[in-house]
Order: structure tokens, then C-alpha cells, then sequence
């Protein structure tokens, strides 16, 4: 297939680099056309949630964002890689479904409104208490991979919703991309945040050093946002989200303060302190409200969504609290502005915003 970009400034990131023969037969697909389609016959062999599985999932997904360099744009709907996104989607997505069980709307938000005023044993309580200035750079180069494109996946969602729940949504994302002020939209504070940590700002930059769990929590929403068939769980993942955001904010504005991360690093949070606090409210009894309300039938899909969305989040709050309580790094490299591995302690050179 051809480029359908000319020469102009790109910024798009590399391309991965593989971990195990699934994404490594796709990223040679992409950085070589002429090469035959990846096999798709090893998918159901591979660990669902495994660094191969997502690596080559994330790398598929990111066609539908920015891309990445020396792949041509119009390759983000090359029938011929259809058939392994899809074999990808449903190894992953059947292991959520048998992981994950059934449970009613009332009842998964019920549980997530007491656990996020006292969460004690998540990473967030750990760093406001208890992290050193390396983890917190490490726990912002992992959340990079999304918040340097927040609440681009939830977007995909707002053609598929009706009335109250399109218009509440619609409101939560108008705050989220800075109610129309370029300087204010979150990923743009996010990559002030990075900077004030000394971390390279670049978009897709972490990519190679973010270990699986920190994948399939990325993974996950874009999933949801271009299947249709789950807007329900979209909807869920976005208000678990929503509603466990405050207190953890919180927390981590905390963090920030007590290791003096830098003032853009504190705004991050803090913003997101009181911003969430009314998201909450208006995408419970708006947006869930709404849907529900026109299509009741999708309320194990929204329950679905909200589960996943803390089961993927523990799980990546274990690997991270493992690692560091064992004074281990918990990315696959230290977070460097090259990419290549650092001393522990040793400072980064701060680098200029580009979300």
C-alpha cells in the first residue's frame, strides 16, 4: 500500500520493538509492505494477557491515533491485518469474559464508591505515603501511554449514544480537551506533568519500557471504543473511571507535594481533584442513566466494563507494588529521555512538552 502523506513534519512514534513472534511478524509487516500477512494460528497459543498478545494489539490500535514513523497512514484499515486484530481481540477479550464475573450496575458502583474514599493498598496510597522520586517518575512514564492521548478512546463512543447519555458525554470529554482552551487540554498537562519530572514528553515514547499489564489497560479501552457491539462497556469502563478518579487524585497530588515533583506535576492532579468529582455525578445519572434508559438491555455491558476496568488496574497495581516493595524498577527500562537504561536516582534531563 502507499503513503498518502507527503514529506512535512511527522510525529509519529517508532514502531515497537517486538516481544515474541506475534508482534514481531506484524511490526515486520508494517516496516516492510511486501512481506506476507502475519499468521494468525499462533494467537490462540499466546498468553492473553502476555507481553506478545499486547504488544502486537497496541501496535495495531495505535494505527487508529497517530501511527507511527515510516508506516504508511491508509495501513490502519489493511484488510489483510484484520484477520490478526480480530484473532488478537477475541483471545483477549475472551479471557476478560471468563476472568471477570457477571454483576449488576448497582452493585459494581455501589462497591467502587466505598473502596475509593479508603483504598489503602493501591499504588496511589503507596506513593502519597510511601514512594520515592523514581517511582513516581516510573508510574508517570507507564501512564503516558494513555494520558498523553486522555480520553481519545472515549470519544468513539458519543455517535453510538442518544440524548441525555450523547449529552452528558459529550460534556465530561469538553472538559477533558480543555473546554476549548489548547493550554488546559489534559494531555497537554500531562506532558507538563512528565517535564517537571524530567521525562522525555514525546509521545509513545515509553512505550517499549511499559511491562504487559500497562498495555492491556490501554488496550483495553480502545477495544471497547471501536467495537459498537460494547459501547455498553465503554460507557462502564469511562464512569469507573470517572468515579475512581477523585480520591486517587488526591493522592497523588499529595504525592507529588511531599517529594516536590514540580508545580505542573501537583496541577495535574489537583485539576483532577474537583473536574471528577462532577464528571461523576453527571456521567452516573446522565450518561449510564441515559443509556440505560434507551437501551436496558446493555446494563451487564456496562457493569462488564466497570469490572474489567479494576481488574486490569489491579492487576497492574500488583506488578507495580511488587516491584517497588522488592526495590526493583517496575518498567521493562528505567525511564530515560533516550530510552536507554539509568542508575537509579540518577536525574533526566526535563524535556519540552509536544502532546
Amino acid at each position: 500500500m502507499t503513503a498518502t502523506t507527503t514529506d512535512r513534519n511527522r510525529t509519529e512514534p517508532a514502531l515497537p520493538v517486538a516481544r515474541g513472534p506475534i508482534s514481531a511478524a506484524l511490526i515486520a509487516t508494517l516496516a516492510a509492505p511486501h512481506k506476507p500477512s502475519p499468521d494468525v494460528s499462533q494467537v490462540q497459543e499466546a498468553d492473553p494477557y502476555g507481553d506478545d498478545l499486547h504488544v502486537a494489539l497496541y501496535t495495531l490500535y495505535e494505527m487508529h491515533y497517530r501511527g507511527f514513523a515510516g508506516v504508511a497512514e491508509d495501513r490502519e484499515w489493511d484488510p489483510e491485518l484484520m484477520p490478526l486484530r480480530q484473532a488478537l481481540e477475541e483471545r483477549f477479550l475472551g479471557a476478560l469474559r471468563a476472568d471477570v464475573p457477571g454483576r449488576d450496575v448497582d452493585t459494581v458502583f455501589g462497591g467502587l464508591l466505598l473502596e475509593s474514599d479508603d483504598h489503602r493498598d493501591g499504588v496511589a496510597h503507596y506513593l502519597e505515603h510511601e514512594g520515592e522520586v523514581g517511582q513516581i517518575r516510573e508510574y508517570a512514564a507507564l501512564r503516558s501511554l494513555y494520558h498523553l492521548k486522555e480520553a481519545d478512546p472515549h470519544v468513539w463512543v458519543i455517535p453510538r449514544l442518544r440524548d441525555r447519555a450523547k449529552a452528558g458525554m459529550a460534556a465530561v470529554e469538553y472538559d477533558e480537551f480543555g473546554a476549548g482552551r489548547a493550554e488546559n487540554v489534559h494531555a497537554r498537562l500531562f506532558a507538563e506533568l512528565m517535564a517537571d519530572l524530567g521525562l522525555e514528553t514525546r509521545y509513545g515514547h515509553y512505550l517499549d519500557a511499559a511491562p504487559a499489564p500497562a498495555l492491556a489497560v490501554v488496550n483495553v479501552m480502545t477495544l471497547f471504543g471501536l467495537r459498537r457491539a460494547l459501547r455498553g462497556a465503554l460507557v462502564g469502563h469511562f464512569a469507573c473511571v470517572e468515579v475512581t478518579s477523585s480520591p486517587g487524585s488526591r493522592r497523588l497530588a499529595a504525592a507529588m507535594r511531599r517529594t516536590g515533583a514540580g508545580p505542573a506535576a501537583e496541577r495535574f492532579y489537583t485539576e483532577h481533584v474537583e473536574a471528577d468529582a462532577v464528571h461523576e455525578q453527571v456521567v452516573r445519572r446522565e450518561v449510564i442513566g441515559g443509556l440505560l434508559a434507551d437501551e436496558p438491555h446493555l446494563e451487564a455491558d456496562v457493569a462488564f466494563g466497570a469490572d474489567v476496568t479494576m481488574f486490569l488496574e489491579n492487576r497492574l497495581a500488583a506488578h507495580l507494588l511488587k516491584a517497588w516493595r522488592a526495590g526493583k524498577p517496575a518498567l521493562l527500562r528505567r525511564p530515560t529521555d533516550d530510552g536507554s537504561p539509568t542508575q537509579a536516582g540518577r536525574p533526566c534531563p526535563s524535556g519540552r512538552p509536544e502532546a
